[in-house]
């Protein structure tokens, strides 16, 4: 440990148990501050171009269709206006592990910034529903004194309004993320048919929406410390070169109160605790990188704030890396990085690879179960057989089926393959004819070729049953 580390770090029993959980195992509730500053500008505006895309997402179309749906469902996905099918599962596979790697990238280099900047937890909990309960009951001290006072009309009228105020934000985003999985012009019809005729989704909507209600007015910031496991991870992630909101012990040591006319022999943390009063997980960011902190940055601008009044240099608490306050070196690109990072690239290749040369048609032939073969006469063979076809488009394609290498035919029991309605599935029965002097074992492998307008789509292959 540095010779100026924190003082209090030989003994780190803060590490023993998360900031939120006293000595006798109860939840603390936590009081932060008001935060102000240019970063929480910077969040704010961020947040509000995060919460914006959100809630018009589902409202957003491409040439008559939502930009994005996740109908589980009924197995339809749209992502950027293109539609995805289950057949295409093995691309959300690829994708969630480059996703994966993405991230692990990410935090090597730049810590938790996600979870301060872009996480919908901490958006919603620090720039929704805190700013309405600041709005309501008033900063951290107000809202303590509240909440250890008698219920009076007063702390009647602020707790009702807030809560109520709560749930119905908690409402709305119930909404919208059910209008993500089935669709805007399905959500109204919901709502003008009312709850007796879709009970199950009415109960699911209310189900959500005391889940969404339950985490932000009481669970809050447990989610990040209990709930999600990306906090948990920096240990494994995390390096001596990542970029933290950091606290420099070596400008900052050692601690002490300001006092005027006297010459300061100490560092520049005057030991105001500022930066405890506005952590919105409760931690003391002076003992250096812990669990709990979320990379809000509420301590940099509280810690600013104070450098300002008393004339020191800004950036005591800042983003940095180990390596950067204790050695003032600057960032390296590691071994460590650039593995993750050509592994990144080479995932990414392939995922866009398979992206932009997917089929439009999607096509499965399979022989009828339980069918044995038919004779014709004395000269021919048939099988009977299923084909099924997905549309992954939002076009209508004409098709055609054409055997290749041998002199059958194609007998439609129904219905012939014609036109394949857009986003759809569509299924044909045919038997298949062949001579019987072309099949010399019990099972030889067929190929057929769709094609839409003479242009091949895909070749399929099969089994045809036959005489030895």
């Amino acid at each position: 440990m540095p010779e100026n580390a924190p003082y209090n770090l030989d003994n780190a029993s803060f590490r023993d148990s998360v900031a939120t959980i006293g000595d006798d195992g109860k939840r603390n509730w936590i009081y932060p501050k008001k935060p102000s500053g240019r970063y929480h500008t910077y969040r704010l505006i961020a947040s509000i171009v995060f919460l914006s895309f959100l809630f018009t997402g589902p409202f957003l179309q491409i040439d008559g269709h939502p930009m994005f749906l996740f109908n589980i469902l009924e197995r339809k996905f749209i992502i950027f206006g293109f539609p995805f099918w289950p057949q295409d599962f093995f691309l959300f596979v690829l994708a969630m592990l480059t996703f994966f790697v993405f991230i692990i990238l990410f935090t090597a280099i730049f810590g938790r910034l996600w979870c301060g900047w872009a996480c919908p937890q901490t958006i919603f909990m620090e720039m929704v529903f805190r700013k309405i309960e600041y709005w309501i009951e008033g900063d951290a001290g107000s809202q303590k004194k509240l909440n250890n006072q008698n219920w009076t009309s007063e702390k009647i009228a602020k707790k009702a309004s807030k809560h109520f105020l709560f749930f119905l934000i908690s409402f709305i985003i119930s909404n919208t993320f059910l209008a993500y999985i089935i669709g805007v012009e399905r959500l109204w019809q919901l709502m003008e048919h009312g709850p007796a005729r879709h009970s199950g989704t009415f109960i699911a909507l209310v189900l959500f929406t005391s889940v969404f209600y339950g985490v932000f007015s009481r669970f809050r910031e447990q989610v990040c410390l209990v709930v999600c496991p990306y906090g948990r991870l920096q240990g494994v992630l995390l390096d001596r070169n990542s970029v933290v909101i950091a606290y420099d012990y070596t400008r900052g040591e050692q601690r002490g109160k300001i006092t005027k006319n006297s010459v300061r022999k100490e560092g520049d943390c005057i030991d105001c605790s500022l930066c405890v009063q506005v952590c919105p997980t409760g931690i003391d960011i002076r003992n250096g990188t812990q669990l709990e902190c979320v990379n809000c940055t509420a301590c940099i601008d509280a810690c600013d704030h104070v450098m300002d009044k008393v004339g020191f240099e800004k950036g005591l608490i800042r983003y940095a890396s180990e390596n950067e306050i204790a050695n003032k070196s600057k960032f390296k690109f590691t071994g460590r990085i650039a593995g993750y990072s050509l592994v990144l690239a080479v995932l990414f290749t392939v995922l866009a690879s398979f992206v932009a040369f997917r089929s439009d048609v999607e096509a499965t032939i399979l022989r009828t179960p339980g069918q044995l073969y038919q004779l014709i006469g004395e000269d021919s063979i048939s099988n009977l057989y299923n084909i099924q076809l997905v549309n992954k488009t939002f076009k209508d394609i004409p098709v055609t089926l054409v055997l290749n290498g041998f002199k059958g035919k194609i007998r439609y029991v129904g219905n012939e393959l014609s036109d394949l309605k857009r986003d759809s599935v569509s299924s044909a029965v045919f038997f298949l004819v062949l001579p019987r002097n072309e099949i010399d074992q019990s099972k030889t492998k067929v190929s057929f070729t769709l094609s839409s307008e003479g242009k091949p789509l895909q070749n399929i292959e099969t089994y045809f049953m036959g005489v030895k």
